[in-house]
């Protein structure tokens, strides 16, 4: 076992420096104090995210853009005719890019109300030598429509805040020179007239809506790339060590591709094929993908003058009868998923965790209780994000965003349609992270008109990828389509159960039996470590339930997972979501108070009922342990079964390339705790409102 820190020295990919960007010491960005800190928010400093953004298609060079930027205020949307050029850094203000504009780490903290139009602005320079090919600028998400202008032209504009994009700009650059990058960001958070994806967030936060996320808030890098380029890889492997590949090039055009998997001792993989349409190869003896045993392999496509480095794991995700009922399979074996909600939001970031670092925090904090699940809540993250869950053996039940969860506010037939592009491009860049098993196309019926579309929604995210399930309807307003019965209760669970009640109702036996959320028991602490809002700290009485001590919070939530570990053995309860990992805002309900400072977990408690959980659904046929069977094997091993948990420490995925040339002297970008395995597969691998939400439940609030 070797830690990914000792490991990420050999990929230390060096790219050119590249000059422009504002300097912080004279820029004026100074770090506003939010409500409350983390332990992180004074150590992000002013080179942030410099881990390579996007792990499932590495290039050599590439440049981050992260740092200070500018930023200025715009009136309204004509003021995108007219794009500020050649401006200094006495234009606007000082700004963290990525960030929320309405965070402290931001250096703005712009109020809620002042953030549906904005500017931001950055230069930077493109070495000589990169002349000659096609340059891409990347940015992994603008919430929520981005234009793009290079130079004072445009180059792409892109609706969506969930998803990353990018802008082919060779014919826009000056190369050797300095060049300009100007960005029109409108997000119309709480608007009647633009009903968009926008999860929890609301300019007017009230309990569980929360302070709203405005402009760059992930990572922007460019890198050059030839003529015809790699632009995506679908890229899927099954049990049975059958892997699917599909190249997509920059222009559609049919090209020879060449796919190898390597060891330390050579190639232990190769095959070739073409682009723009799936091919299949066989790895023998492969190990598989699980909880228990996360093994990921590293992958290298070439195409042409183009080669980037990928990883994928080997694991079949589905559905079938398990004595008598139907049961989520991973790797043809009941695995029984228990997880938390998982929001992922931050005091100092909002939407942007400080550090990679600090994301990882949350994921080991849960691996290490015995959690084999998040449920990735109303919000997309960075891919690094879903590559930590794959290293770490973490499943991802994701949500699409949804629209407001205000009721006299429907979207309208166009604003539904791009609800569901925004599915759909969600799903196709996100479908090649092994950890994801389940999508989530609605949440309690939020932004869900009242015909089912889900019901058309749900086959066409089977007909994108058709390697996992899919819940059409977590919570209520079921049709019955998708692979799970769904079932929200407060506090107490009531999963798998033909006598449920509503909103969710009964359990139907034609599907899953999922236990979407339950849990949110509440425990008050000290302001120091609350969101000190008045607004937020005024709706602390809002939870489900409150209990006076910790010891009286471990009890309930003991009881509660006891509650839940009866209807394993005696219902058809296949998993479930706790509400939830951290509190948020004025939520005072998670494992741990918002500033990741204050446990409330009896760690000796929760290990313990979380193991009964999974002995219980033992007990009906799943498999052992937490994540699977973990001395399963592929069917087309030749040799006898081994113990998968000791084969798996020969097959490993390389580390995160950084920015050299952008690091200070107290690096960040790879300070990685957690330890995976690696041996013979060693390779260049290496991404509301003022008034209450009411819904139709017994205590009046929807989570």
């Amino acid at each position: 076992m070797i830690p990914l820190t000792i490991l990420s020295f050999f990929i230390l990919l060096a790219s050119p420096l590249i000059n422009g960007q504002y300097d912080a010491d004279s820029s004026g960005y100074e770090l506003q104090s939010p409500p409350l800190t983390t332990d992180w928010t004074q150590k992000v400093g002013t080179n942030p995210w410099t881990e390579y953004p996007r792990p499932q298609q590495v290039r050599d060079k590439w440049q981050s853009l992260n740092g200070i930027w500018r930023y200025q205020k715009a009136n309204s949307s004509e003021d995108i005719d007219n794009v500020p050029q050649n401006v200094d850094d006495m234009w606007g203000r000082a700004v963290m890019i990525p960030s929320c504009i309405e965070s402290g780490l931001s250096g703005l903290q712009v109020d809620p109300k002042d953030n549906e139009f904005s500017w931001f602005q950055t230069k930077f320079d493109v070495p000589s030598d990169w002349k000659d090919q096609s340059l891409l600028l990347n940015f992994g998400a603008v919430d929520y429509e981005a234009t793009v202008f290079i130079n004072g032209k445009n180059a792409t504009t892109h609706k969506g805040g969930y998803t990353r994009f990018d802008a082919e700009i060779s014919s826009l650059v000056q190369y050797g020179q300095e060049n300009e990058i100007t960005v029109f960001v409108h997000d119309p958070t709480d608007s009647e007239e633009y009903i968009i994806p926008v999860g929890k967030q609301t300019n007017s936060p009230s309990h569980i809506f929360y302070t709203p996320c405005s402009g760059i808030w992930q990572s922007v890098f460019i890198e050059p790339v030839p003529k015809t380029y790699i632009r995506r890889i679908d890229l899927s492997g099954d049990m049975d060590g059958v892997g699917t590949i599909n190249v997509h090039t920059s222009d559609s055009s049919e090209q020879s591709v060449k796919l190898s998997i390597s060891d330390s001792e050579g190639t232990a993989y190769e095959t070739n094929g073409n682009t723009e349409s799936s091919f299949n190869f066989t790895l023998p003896n492969v190990k598989l993908w699980s909880p228990d045993s996360p093994t990921l392999y590293n992958v290298t496509v070439s195409m042409g003058d183009d080669t980037v480095t990928t990883y994928m794991g080997f694991r079949s995700i589905g559905k079938g009868e398990v004595d008598g009922v139907i049961r989520p399979l991973l790797n043809g074996d009941f695995i029984f998923a228990f997880g938390t909600l998982d929001q992922g939001y931050w005091p100092d970031g909002l939407y942007t965790p400080p550090s990679y670092e600090a994301l990882k925090f949350d994921l080991n904090y849960l691996k290490e209780l015995g959690f084999n699940m998040v449920r990735k809540h109303i919000k997309v993250e960075t891919d690094l994000f879903y590559r930590a869950c794959d290293e770490l053996g973490m499943l991802v039940i994701q949500d699409m965003p949804s629209t407001t969860a205000r009721k006299e506010f429907p979207p309208n037939q166009d604003q539904q349609a791009q609800y569901v592009n925004e599915l759909r491009e969600l799903v196709n860049l996100h479908k090649s992270f092994p950890s994801i098993y389940t999508w989530i196309i609605y949440n309690e019926g939020w932004g869900q008109p009242e015909d089912g579309p889900e019901i058309k929604h749900a086959p066409m995210v089977k007909d994108v990828d058709p390697t996992r399930l899919v819940d059409a309807a977590s919570g209520w307003h079921d049709h019955g389509a998708g692979d799970y019965s769904d079932n929200h209760h407060y506090p107490d669970p009531q999963c798998g159960m033909p006598n449920a009640k509503d909103p969710s109702g009964p359990y139907d036996p034609a599907r899953i039996g999922l236990q979407g959320e339950f849990g949110g028991l509440g425990y008050n602490v000290s302001i120091d470590h609350l969101w000190n809002v008045p607004k937020a700290i005024a709706a602390i009485n809002e939870t489900y339930e409150i209990d006076e001590t910790l010891e009286k919070w471990n009890s309930r939530s003991r009881d509660l997972l006891i509650m839940l570990q009866s209807q394993i053995t005696n219902y058809a309860c296949s998993g479930a979501v706790w509400t939830q990992t951290v509190d948020v805002e004025g939520e005072i309900n998670g494992l741990m108070t918002y500033d990741r400072r204050m446990e409330r977990t009896d760690k000796e408690i929760w290990k313990e009922a979380i193991s009964n959980i999974y002995s219980a659904a033992s007990g009906r046929g799943a498999a052992s342990g937490s994540g699977g069977n973990a001395t399963k094997t592929s069917s087309n091993d030749s040799g006898s079964s081994t113990n998968t948990t000791m084969a798996q420490s020969n097959v490993a995925t390389s580390g995160l390339s950084t920015n050299e040339s952008r690091q200070n002297s107290s690096s960040r970008s790879v300070r990685d705790q957690i330890t995976f395995n690696i041996g013979a597969l060693v390779g260049l691998g290496g991404i509301l409102m003022n008034l209450w939400i009411y819904c139709d439940t017994p205590r009046g609030f929807c989570i």
